[in-house]
């Protein structure tokens, strides 16, 4: 069962447009109680391509290596297309995403 924070390779093909797509990791950022009773969850893509620029990706680190979590890309996706966890994220690394999610979103 995903739970809130952690780090799971998620197949997002078919993207359309500008959605990342293929499958990449993704911090699952949704609660976790309602993660358990949902058939969807919501993640943020992480990205290994473009430096961190806050609050749209914030800094992260994923299997030890430098990441970006994509904060504008948030998405629901069915829990059919999480394959393995990877790993949990770091707490500071998970309020940092928390923070920006919070600044694009206006939810401060």
């Amino acid at each position: 069962m995903p739970r809130r924070g952690e780090i799971w390779w998620a197949r997002l093909d078919p993207a359309i447009g500008s959605e990342i797509n293929k499958t990449r990791p993704c911090v699952v950022i949704g609660n976790s109680v309602i993660n358990e009773h949902r058939r969807t969850v919501v993640v943020i893509p992480l990205s290994s391509s473009p430096r961190a620029a806050p609050p749209l990706m914030v800094s992260v680190t994923c299997s030890g290596k430098p990441a970006v979590a994509v904060i504008d890309q948030v998405r629901a996706v069915a829990k059919e297309r999480l394959v393995t966890m990877i790993e949990k994220l770091q707490a500071k690394e998970l309020e940092s995403v928390e923070a920006a999610l919070r600044e694009i979103l206006e939810l401060d």
